[in-house]
């Protein structure tokens, strides 16, 4: 994982960035002139300069892009526009990596990872019109593909440590557009162009980073500006409106309030953008935490269902309690699922399943609602494999030909047999999973692809390495 050294060239040269090639490990902070806080700076962050580690990258892939480009029998002087490379951007918090008995100095005990994976290179050859893709990484959500960037000893829910760690890296990345990068691939010097896609994040932090407030809010959409109570009446039919630039405007307008409004119709107007957007990101939907997400919303379903709450909305904190207790109980002796204290990836998969489903109706007293649960479910696992394929339109076409046919009959379902649950509220990953999802396969051609699963898994890495 750690970058070799390459000799590269940056025409024009990069702003702020020093020329020189042979970089290792930086203090994360390094540019910042005084302490950002009263940690002992020298422990805090460690990071690649950005430049280094994409050349560093690029070179890992040099025999796969060489390949490419005779696979597609493009010879050395057919790629004079030179190389497109796609980045994916991930950015995740960790909590607890403490040293277990350590005497290292004192710092925050959680961590933040930034990094970032090579999607795809690309090359326009002379005289065409379509672009040729030489590499697509096979395995994007891999911990293999996806390199580290950047460890910090922050808390992500420290909003200005975060900003002041990776102002410098923005810094290195917005140079970089500007720029190409110009680097020998098999004996040729080549030129190189990034285009940089924030979309490993999770909600949380893409709110963090864009300025939009805390996923509790009543604008329950990253995508979109809809507020949860009209993303629980119109569950299926928004389009994705929102953009860094939109909301760096929003910001603005939030800041100076040129219309002399209350409080609240300001915040009507930015659509819940409160504080300044520090990072741009690529709007999509995290498949990871989609389905995190959504398998903690049947996970309650269930319980409800267990308790018949459709019949007396109020039940008290005992009556809840009995109905999680013998949901649990059934899922462990009939599907050997061990309850756990936060909902993870595992978990969520092996509850979304059919076979979940019928165990859990043996619990659920009448008919007509084991077939909604039924139904619920089947379509449920319909629409999955679309926002989870790295290719959906080869892996499972039939189903992206009909998932806005069976949101649509899930959203129905939602509204109709659930609507105690689902009257005027909404979970944010739910309404993305209805509404956006088709909008952002068409503009992307995958979700599955950008998700930040390599990230996390390769967090299970860092902890390891820590630990040692």
């Amino acid at each position: 994982l750690l970058p070799g050294h390459h000799p590269f060239e940056w025409q024009p040269a990069l702003k702020n960035v020093s020329a020189s090639c042979h970089v290792g490990i930086i203090n994360g902070l390094s540019g910042w002139a005084a302490s950002v806080d009263d940690f002992p700076i020298e422990t805090i962050t460690r990071r690649f300069r950005y430049d280094v580690a994409l050349v560093s990258a690029l070179k890992d892939l040099e025999e796969d892009i060489l390949e490419g480009l005779t696979e597609h029998g493009l010879d050395d002087s057919a790629c004079g526009a030179g190389f497109t490379v796609e980045i994916k951007e991930s950015c995740d918090g960790m909590g607890d990596v403490s040293e277990k008995h350590g005497g290292g100095p004192a710092i925050p005990e959680k961590a933040v990872r930034f990094s970032f994976t090579i999607m795809s290179v690309s090359v326009l050859p002379e005289g065409k019109d379509e672009a040729v893709t030489v590499f697509r990484e096979p395995k994007p959500n891999s911990e293999l593909s996806c390199k580290p960037l950047c460890l910090m000893f922050v808390d992500e829910s420290n909003h200005e440590m975060l900003t002041a760690v990776l102002d410098p890296l923005l810094a290195e990345r917005s140079a970089m557009k500007q720029s190409r990068l110009i680097l020998s691939i098999g004996g040729l010097p080549r030129s190189f162009r990034f285009h940089f896609r924030g979309t490993g994040y999770d909600e949380k932090m893409v709110r963090e980073m864009e300025g939009l407030e805390a996923s509790g809010s009543t604008y329950v959409c990253t995508l979109c500006d809809s507020t949860r109570a009209e993303a629980s009446q119109n569950m299926v039919l928004h389009s994705v409106t929102r953009s860094h630039h939109e909301n760096l405007e929003r910001y603005e307008i939030w800041r100076t309030n040129p219309f002399s409004e209350s409080a609240e119709e300001l915040r009507d107007r930015v659509k819940g953008v409160s504080a300044k957007p520090f990072m741009e990101t690529h709007p999509t939907l995290d498949a990871l935490h989609c389905d995190i997400g959504n398998a903690t919303e049947f996970y309650k379903i269930f319980q409800d269902e267990i308790g018949e709450v459709f019949r007396r909305p109020n039940p008290t904190r005992e009556e809840r309690r009995s109905w999680r207790a013998s949901l649990d109980k059934q899922l462990r002796q009939k599907m050997k699922l061990k309850p756990v204290m936060r909902m993870n990836g595992n978990y969520a998969r092996k509850l979304m399943t059919e076979e979940a489903v019928e165990v859990v109706c043996e619990l659920v007293p009448s008919d007509e609602r084991r077939e909604a649960l039924r139904e619920l479910m089947g379509l449920y696992l319909q629409m999955k494999p679309v926002w989870r394929a790295t290719c959906p339109a080869k892996e499972c076409p039939d189903q992206l030909c009909r998932y806005s046919f069976n949101s649509q009959r899930f959203a129905e379902i939602l509204s109709s047999a659930f609507r105690y649950r689902y009257n005027g509220k909404i979970t944010n990953y739910l309404h993305k999973t209805l509404a956006h999802v088709p909008e952002i396969i068409e503009r992307d051609g995958s979700i599955g692809a950008w998700a930040s699963e390599g990230n996390e898994s390769a967090n299970k890495l860092f902890r390891r390495f820590r630990k040692m």
